[in-house]
């Protein structure tokens, strides 16, 4: 049975924590950030964990993690 390769994409974007939740960072702070409160944009930059909907399919991409 050959090697299962890791997405490197998905490498970049995500980590695990070690009870196994899935860390990322959070979308919409890329541009438009003048038309947003400081309130959210402070909010934004701290770490987002992903929803149990998607972490199986972030599972399959990182087979090794």
């Amino acid at each position: 049975m050959p090697k299962l390769k890791t997405s490197k994409t998905a490498a970049k974007r995500f980590s695990f924590t070690k009870n196994g939740k899935v860390k990322m960072k959070h979308s919409k702070m890329n541009h438009n950030t003048g038309l947003k409160n400081t309130k959210i944009k402070r909010g934004l930059r701290k770490v987002a964990i992903a929803s149990e909907s998607n972490v199986k399919a972030i599972r399959k991409m990182m087979p090794y993690s």
